[in-house]
């Protein structure tokens, strides 16, 4: 039986995890401790801080694995790739994973080479009001190294700089953090998968978001998206070289994507893993292909070619609340009526959890995916499962 590691435990994860079990795969889940959902699907568990590159390898060289794989986070991935290079196992090369998982090193090696925003580093706020008096408001001020939307605020002005500095290094591990010229356009996600050094699948995707206050949060997709060629030809082209600078290979791509006013492409970040909030489960629904399992055998080692169809229209949203509470009861009988053969409802949530207020893109509390439905019927869809959920205020819950 093979032996398969994969980093994280968290809600992204379980359905690699089941995904491995359904294989025949000895799941080994790694995690920091905590009460995270993966735990109780694995064959063994391995309690470690999955940013501590060391003590993963350790565990994976005493359980003699035959491969190592992540999804829907940053966080594990130079780990992964440190794991990789160091047992000779297939997946994402360590000096991608690096550059990939630090937007500031990201960015300086797209200068020059792939589109994207003028930018510059900043350790200071004084520092970034000075960058940003060069590059012109409106700007984005990043963490370099968070995800979920997590320190990544839109500025306009010079007084709410300060603010946005803050935000940005507390919650970074990085002494510095990136202040970007904003660039006006629509944003979409792409998604794609390289091995042996060739882009096997490449999907577009629309992407719908949610708004706290200036943070811009996803909170779903689509497949497919509405591009005529010339406009996928240049994207085609903007991820050969975001490979080609980065070095990745063996692994999945995530990248969100501007597509200017003026018809252009600006390639906001990528990273060196799947996406999160349902893409791996849009993927098959719309190619057909397993994506966790396409994730699973490429880490495997097993040779990976691919032909890429037309599919299905989907498209999923996150279930979040516009107010912190208490989930004092589920209408589980009307959930049941809304789900069908084409809608699959999930709730991370049941009566008596605390519910948060959405901040950023861990602030969810279920999913919804549906294929054949409009933009206007999932909207309508995702009222109507809101509405089953009765929130109530902490204080009445006591």
């Amino acid at each position: 039986m093979k032996k398969l590691m994969i980093l994280g435990a968290g809600i992204y994860q379980v359905p690699l995890i089941k995904k491995a079990k359904e294989m025949g795969l000895h799941v080994i889940v790694a995690s920091y401790p905590g009460n995270y959902p993966g735990f109780a699907l694995a064959d063994e568990i391995v309690y470690a801080d999955t940013r501590d590159k060391d003590k993963i390898l350790e565990a994976a060289k005493a359980a003699g694995i035959d491969g190592i794989v992540t999804t829907g986070t940053d966080v594990a991935v130079i780990s992964l790739g440190y794991v990789c290079e160091k047992l000779g196992l297939a997946g994402i090369p360590l000096r991608a994973a690096e550059i990939l998982t630090d937007k500031a090193a990201m960015k300086e090696a797209f200068r020059g080479r792939v589109s994207t925003a003028a930018f510059e580093k900043c350790r200071t706020k004084e520092e970034a009001e000075q960058a940003a008096a060069r590059l012109g408001y409106p700007v984005m001020v990043k963490a370099c190294d968070s995800s979920g939307s997590r320190g990544i605020n839109k500025v306009s002005e010079q007084s709410g700089l300060e603010d946005a500095c803050r935000e940005a290094l507390s919650v970074t591990k990085k002494p510095y953090f990136l202040v970007e010229k904003y660039v006006q356009g629509r944003e979409i996600g792409l998604d794609a998968f390289v091995a042996g050094g060739k882009i096997q699948l490449f999907l577009p995707h629309k992407k719908y978001v949610y708004r706290a206050g200036t943070a811009t949060i996803p909170g779903g997709h689509a497949f497919p998206c509405d591009l005529d060629e010339d406009l996928r030809g240049k994207l085609h082209r903007e991820l050969e070289q975001i490979i080609a600078v980065t070095g990745m290979d063996n692994c999945a791509v995530n990248s969100d994507v501007i597509l200017t006013d003026s018809g252009e492409v600006s390639i906001l970040e990528a990273g060196g893993r799947a996406g999160a909030t349902c893409i791996p489960e849009l993927i098959s629904v719309y190619t057909g292909i397993d994506y966790y399992e396409l994730m699973i055998r490429c880490a495997l080692g097993e040779e990976i070619s691919l032909t890429q169809t037309a599919g299905i229209p989907c498209q999923a949203r996150l279930i979040v609340s516009s107010r912190e509470g208490i989930l004092r009861s589920v209408d589980e009988e009307t959930l049941a009526s809304l789900r069908s053969g084409n809608v699959q409802i999930d709730l991370d949530v049941k009566a008596g959890d605390p519910i948060p207020k959405l901040h950023n893109g861990t602030d969810r509390i279920g999913q919804v995916i549906a294929a054949g439905l409009t933009e206007e019927e999932m909207d309508q869809m995702l009222d109507r499962i809101t509405a089953c959920l009765e929130i109530i205020p902490k204080e009445e819950a006591i």
